[in-house]
């Protein structure tokens, strides 16, 4: 999946001719609660208008929103654009059949929002996946294809593990705590996983999926209920790399260590990212190396798991 795209800062002038010229199109209006903030997406494409419904909590029309995406298809310029008008935290995604953008991009400007709104209830953000084992979870990091996907839903077929998220999350940090919260009603997932994790066969094969082979499903009805949960606390952090040349698999970090290996690599978000690096400081943090068989690099990550 390419994940790579520019973004073009517009200004509220040209945010508002936009609208202007995109109003006159019969776009479907919704509105999702995220992390407390409303995101609105106007749309003309009904799959990204169902897999929204599918994917966020439900806010109601009656709130304004604190950011908006407009996912449109343009007839007159039909180039892929992404515009972004900082100020009233507006987006324009233009000729894209991709929801995948669409759902990182919301949370992305939520993220934005809380980056700005500064106070003892700021929350920063994080583009990665989430687990809880009793109450303490693990965060796992990852550039895109080193495994983040497979590993995290592989960790929970564990009895007591729950997901928090598998793609993006939001923190605040109390008295010591690094609270993790989620982000998403349910998952994005890839048609793949199956290949790797038997037990999801039957959840792909029912969930709609787009032209990229991802589709937006619940993982309890793969494996039952109670496990989703909304919040832990991390103890861990594991980030994954994929380096052929390093025979180690699992090296334990420095606060340093980390932020340089997630500052060469954009923080291993292709969208946006708080920069901050205070969860590392309050919590255990661990490179995982995934160039060996899943099984194997797999068995080293629940020895990281065990250890909570």
């Amino acid at each position: 999946m390419a994940d790579k795209y520019t973004v073009v800062i517009i200004k509220p002038e040209e945010k508002d001719k936009l609208l202007g010229e995109f109003s006159k199109k019969q776009l479907v209006d919704r509105k999702a609660f995220i992390h407390g903030m409303c995101i609105e997406l106007l749309t003309d494409t009904k799959d990204f208008k169902e897999m929204w419904e599918d994917n966020f909590y439900y806010m109601s029309d009656d709130v304004r929103p604190h950011g908006r995406i407009v996912a449109v298809m343009d007839q007159k310029d039909k180039t892929f654009r992404v515009l972004y008008e900082p100020v009233s935290k507006t987006c324009f995604i233009i000729n894209t059949d991709y929801y995948g953008w669409v759902k990182s991009i919301a949370l992305a400007i939520a993220g934005d929002f809380l980056e700005e709104y500064v106070s003892i209830h700021s929350r920063f953000s994080i583009h990665g996946s989430c687990i809880d084992f009793s109450g303490r979870g693990i965060a796992m990091i990852a550039p895109s294809g080193t495994g983040k996907t497979t590993h995290s839903f592989g960790l929970l077929f564990a009895p007591n593990a729950k997901l928090v998220s598998d793609d993006w999350f939001f923190v605040k940090l109390a008295k010591g705590d690094v609270i993790a919260y989620a982000s998403e009603k349910n998952s994005y997932i890839r048609d793949d996983i199956s290949a790797v994790w038997k037990v999801f066969e039957p959840l792909v094969k029912n969930t709609k999926l787009d032209n990229k082979g991802r589709g937006v499903a619940n993982i309890e009805d793969a494996l039952g209920g109670y496990k989703r949960r909304s919040t832990t606390v991390i103890k861990k952090v594991i980030i994954l790399k994929r380096d052929p040349k390093d025979k180690s698999i699992i090296k334990k970090l420095t606060v340093k260590e980390a932020m340089n290996y997630l500052i060469a690599n954009n923080y291993c978000n292709p969208h946006q990212l708080v920069n901050d690096e205070s969860m590392l400081e309050k919590t255990e943090v661990h490179m995982v190396n995934t160039t060996k068989a899943i099984p194997v690099t797999h068995h080293e990550i629940l020895k990281l798991v065990k250890g909570l």
